[in-house]
């Protein structure tokens, strides 16, 4: 696929890669919050995919198996689409973006009434081959 074609695709997938060859997949509206999301995502930052999906599947944090599967998505979508080797990929960018907040109410004592915050969470992993991130020409990182 060429440059210009990958620039019709997606303005998204321009934002995350540029020119760079990889892959990237997004859930939305994850009922996780951002805060407990960002401590697993943290822990695959810049590590290779097939290390990265042993320490999520092992992880204690309810977050993990969530992002175990975005992780699995995103290696799908560099295979298939991108033709890229599964042994070559490394998380490059991981990101958790603030989703909507859900307002709920719990009655309290004496007719009172307290706000319950359910948070959601948009997750995105990018996946490059490990060759293009260690020449320096991109950046890892957030």
């Amino acid at each position: 696929m060429s440059v210009t074609e990958r620039r019709r695709v997606s303005a998204r997938r321009e934002s995350l890669l540029g020119d760079q060859p990889g892959a990237f997949a997004v859930a939305r509206f994850v009922r996780v919050t951002p805060l407990k999301a960002r401590r697993v995502v943290d822990m695959v930052r810049g590590m290779q995919v097939d290390d990265a999906l042993a320490a999520l599947r092992f992880a204690p944090q309810a977050a993990a198996e969530t992002v175990y599967k975005i992780l699995e998505s995103a290696v799908a979508n560099a295979t298939t689409t991108e033709d890229l080797e599964r042994d070559t990929l490394k998380v490059t960018k991981a990101r958790v973006d603030e989703g909507p907040t859900l307002k709920r109410f719990r009655p309290r004592a004496q007719g009172r009434a307290t706000r319950i915050l359910k948070r959601t969470s948009h997750i995105t992993l990018v996946v490059q081959p490990a060759d293009i991130v260690d020449d320096g020409t991109t950046g890892g990182g957030r």
